[in-house]
């Protein structure tokens, strides 16, 4: 009996941990760039015990301005894994999902040139446990991707000034 309790247990901790691996590696270079920076930010926390790794994709926005700039929003759920912090080679292969704790719903929006994370204006990360998230949050995230992606406007052909 303990022993079908003790499989029943882990065996879906083993095949959690390759599904986000799996959805992260079939994201584009540019959206996974910013989760990058945002498992980054959230695993060096003080308060943060456990490492959190990239889970699934909730919501993505897109938004070409011409000549490789591009608007990134994407939002995500992070998933805290069985690793803490002291453990060595952490890694979404060696570290299988908990169920036992709460995601992590992150949105980051940022400017990319040619592929690459730009930094004017700064990426905006936020990333909150998912219990805790409010209306007023996702707004202001949303708020931020439009306020982004009209204050820098849309270049043109017509807008450059040709040598003379």
């Amino acid at each position: 009996m303990e022993f079908v309790l003790l499989i029943a247990l882990f065996v879906p901790a083993l095949l959690a941990a390759p599904e986000g691996e799996k959805a992260y590696n079939k994201l584009s270079k540019p959206y996974r760039d910013g989760v990058d920076l945002a498992v980054q930010q959230v695993n060096s926390h003080s308060k943060i015990q456990q490492y959190f790794f990239f889970f699934k994709s909730m919501a993505k926005t897109e938004s070409e301005s011409g000549f490789g700039v591009n608007y990134i929003y994407h939002n995500f759920y992070l998933k805290p894994t069985t690793c803490t912090k002291s453990t060595q080679n952490a890694s979404p292969k060696n570290c299988p999902f908990r169920n036992d704790r709460p995601m992590i719903d992150c949105a980051v929006c940022y400017r990319t040139v040619l592929g690459v994370i730009d930094n004017d204006p700064n990426p905006y990360i936020h990333c909150i446990h998912k219990p805790s998230l409010s209306k007023e949050m996702i707004q202001k995230r949303a708020e931020h991707y439009r306020q982004m992606t009209y204050s820098h406007g849309a270049p043109t052909l017509l807008a450059s000034k040709g040598q003379k």
